[in-house]
Formats: C-alpha cells, sequence, structure tokens
C-alpha cells in the first residue's frame, strides 16, 4: 500500500514537473478526493483566491455555483505587467496581472456580488482592535468573511522578510477560538492564525487596510447565474478591448517590446545588465503564470471551464468553441513559464521543487504542515540566492529574445480570441 508520504512526493514531483495547481496534480495521483470539513466547514478547494474565496462562502451556504461562474461573473480574465526594483534588497521581481481588474480588489468583489445577487457589507475599520473586534463577531455570529491579510505577516508561506508589505489574496476566516482564527485558503486543512498575528496582516497594507467583506444569503437561480454570466462576458471582451498597456492586452505587447529593446530604461537588456536577481525575476514570471505559484497561474484554463459552463447556461455553442481556444492559449503561457525557469537547469529544478512542496503542505494540511512547510521555506530561499548567482554572468540575449517572441504569439492569440468574444457578447 501506498504510504500518504508517498504520495505528498508525487504530488509535489508532478507539481513541480508541470506547474499544475495541487488540486488537479493531487486529481492525477490519488484521483479526486472527498472534501474534508472542520467544525461543519467545507473545504472547497479553488484555483484563484478572489474567485475561490467567494466560492467557498456560497457553497458553504448550500448554493449550487462554480468557481468558473463566480471567476465570470467578476468580467473573467484580465491583464497586467509590472518589474519591481527593490533598492533595499537589490532584488527584482516581477507581477503578472491575469483577472479582470486584477488591481482592485474592492471593486472587482463589489461588481462580482452584485452580478450573483449576493447581499453583503464592507467594512474597513481604522483601528486594528475594533478590525479585530468586528471580526470576532461576525465569526461568532456564524457569518464567515473575506478578508485581504499581508501574506508575510500570515506567516504560513513562509516568506521572507523582503515580502513584508507586498499584500497577498484574499482568504476566508471561518471561525475562531479565544486566542486564533482559522482560514480557508484554497485548501484541504484548517489554517489557524494567532489572533494578534492576523490582526497585524490584515493592517499591514495602506489602500486595503482592515477591509472585511461579510455575505448574506445567496438566492442564485438560473436566471441570475445566466445574467451575471452575460455580464461577465461583455465586461471582460470590453476590458481586454482597451487600449491601456498597463491593465489591458497591449501589457503583453509592451513587455515583450521590453524583453529586448535596449534604450528603455525599464528594458530587461538595462535592467538585468549587472546580472542581479534574474532567476527571481524569471522565478517570479513561472511563479505567476503557472497554477503552482500562490495567486493561480495565468487563469485561461479556469476561463476556459466558465465559457464551457456559459455555452450551457445561456444555450451558445459558440462559447464553447472559444473555450477550446482559451486552453490553447493556457498552453502557450505554460511554453513561456519553462522558457523563463527550465527545469533542465539544476538550480531552478531544486526552486521548483520547494515551491511545489510549500504549497503542497500548505493546501493539504493546513497548520498541521507547518513545520514541513517551514523547512521547505528555509530551503527555497538558500536555492533562490544559489540560482540568482549561477546566473549573474549568464548571456540573456537569446533568453529574451525566445520569451519576447512568446509573449508576441500570446498578444495575438488573445486579441483575437477577445474580438470573437466581443462578437458573441453584442
Amino acid at each position: 500500500m501506498t504510504s500518504k508520504k508517498q504520495l505528498k512526493a508525487r504530488i509535489r514531483a508532478r507539481m513541480a514537473k508541470t506547474g499544475e495547481s495541487y488540486t488537479t496534480a493531487r486529481d492525477h495521483v490519488v484521483g479526486q478526493a472527498e472534501a474534508r470539513t472542520d467544525a461543519g466547514w467545507r473545504f472547497a478547494g479553488g484555483r484563484h483566491p478572489s474567485s475561490a474565496a467567494i466560492t467557498a462562502i456560497l457553497v458553504n451556504q448550500s448554493a449550487s455555483v462554480s468557481e468558473p461562474l463566480v471567476f465570470l461573473a467578476g468580467g473573467g480574465i484580465g491583464a497586467g505587467y509590472i518589474l519591481w526594483e527593490f533598492k533595499h534588497d537589490q532584488s527584482r521581481h516581477v507581477t503578472l496581472g491575469f483577472r479582470n481588474q486584477w488591481q482592485y480588489h474592492d471593486r472587482w468583489m463589489a461588481k462580482t456580488l452584485g452580478r450573483l445577487g449576493v447581499p453583503y457589507e464592507e467594512h474597513r475599520t481604522g483601528g486594528n482592535r475594533a478590525a479585530s473586534d468586528r471580526l470576532a463577531a461576525e465569526l461568532d455570529a456564524g457569518r464567515p468573511c473575506v478578508i485581504l491579510p499581508d501574506r508575510y505577516h500570515l506567516g504560513y508561506w513562509h516568506l521572507p522578510a523582503t515580502f513584508d508589505g507586498h499584500g497577498g489574496g484574499p482568504v476566508v476566516a471561518y471561525r475562531r477560538d479565544e486566542s486564533g482564527v482559522y482560514l480557508d485558503d484554497r485548501g484541504q486543512a484548517p489554517i489557524r492564525i494567532p489572533r494578534e498575528r492576523l490582526d497585524a496582516a490584515r493592517a499591514r497594507v495602506p489602500s486595503y487596510r482592515n477591509v472585511l467583506h461579510v455575505l448574506g444569503e445567496a438566492k442564485l437561480d438560473e436566471a441570475t447565474l445566466a445574467d451575471a454570466t452575460r455580464e461577465g462576458l461583455r465586461d471582460c471582451a470590453a476590458h481586454l478591448s482597451a487600449t491601456s498597456d498597463s491593465f489591458s492586452l497591449p501589457a503583453w505587447r509592451k513587455w515583450a517590446r521590453l524583453l529586448t529593446d535596449t534604450r528603455n530604461a525599464k528594458a530587461w537588456p538595462k535592467v538585468f545588465a549587472d546580472g542581479r536577481g534574474l532567476a527571481d525575476a524569471l522565478l517570479s514570471v513561472w511563479e505567476g503564470a503557472e497554477p503552482v505559484g500562490m495567486d493561480g497561474g495565468n487563469l485561461r484554463e479556469l476561463f476556459a471551464d466558465a465559457l464551457d459552463e456559459a455555452a450551457l447556461l445561456l444555450a451558445e455553442p459558440e462559447l464553447a468553441d472559444l473555450a477550446g481556444r482559451f486552453r490553447e492559449i493556457s498552453d502557450l503561457w505554460h511554453g513561456l513559464a519553462e522558457a523563463a525557469l527550465p527545469a533542465e537547469v539544476p538550480e531552478f529544478a531544486r526552486v521548483r521543487e520547494l515551491t511545489a512542496a510549500i504549497k503542497e503542505s500548505v493546501l493539504a494540511d493546513g497548520s498541521a504542515g507547518g513545520e514541513e512547510a517551514a523547512e521547505s521555506g528555509r530551503l527555497l530561499w538558500q536555492a533562490r540566492a544559489t540560482a540568482n548567482e549561477s546566473l549573474a554572468a549568464a548571456d540573456t540575449v537569446v533568453l529574451f529574445a525566445d520569451l519576447s517572441a512568446r509573449l508576441g504569439a500570446i498578444y495575438e492569440a488573445e486579441t483575437a480570441a477577445i474580438a470573437r468574444l466581443a462578437t458573441l457578447t453584442r
């Protein structure tokens, strides 16, 4: 009989090799498992923090809705690229936005819940104590809440101090005890956070300090879901047909140019001429584009699943054809991620293995896997430092040209697919 330890090792190995999410890799290795519970709370899993958080609460209200449809109600996919250069530790990091309005948590929540007809309250309590008491009162009343804490301060992702204040994705707080709060972060086991640590995490980022969404009882009939789906499709088409090279599809074209430009101050040949932080940047591309990352990857597969459901719900078979195209686009993103952080490079392979190990520990075991995740985290940041040093003198011309060409193909494919979506939603 295969032991639990062996199964975990196989799941991690698959995640590291394919870039798949924990749930997908687990299903391939052991088959679909029955959902686990904690004190009556059912863990629904999930692929993207925002859509998974809403879906988890609705599922626990016994609503019949899938994460793909929740994701689509919010406008589906988005686009965005930022290269950060941090002077305090001389690091470089790439942020990729793949969800509609990825930079605005509150706006996305409002329109998604509004379209689904889910009543909600949003609170932004200024003081930490008052915010903590408000959350406690909601949980005591049996009302789980969507919160937006800083990942570094949460602790269970085992990020270094340089990530302090970088933010994070939404999670669900679903119950508490005298000194701690229990979170659902798309996993299959409870994550218990000491109350003081959670208070600090919620207060850390000024733009969404202590934000709290309390969802009321939803009445999701077929007509409501159909209307939400239509609005989400129109929103997606309009949003990604915009000309913004920061928050719409032209962001991919802009990034492609910056990979080979030799004049722009933010061009990769200029930024990485000193060799510093290249491995970290490439890793952030891999983590951002692949579902193994903390934010769910490029989300094109999730969008394709939503289009398949929309095709049935709206009796529009052409949407199912378009779903196939977005699965092909998802494969293009996978190719880009593999080119950025190829497993054939030993230093990269080690980083991929440890990244997968942390996520598997968190999602499979929650707080119970804390010690194992902490050790993987310690080793990961050592491996990242080694990879950065080994790439300091690397010849990047061919690599950057390859990534640029792949991005150009993605931009053309997504532009054509969104133009087709726009014609179907008029």
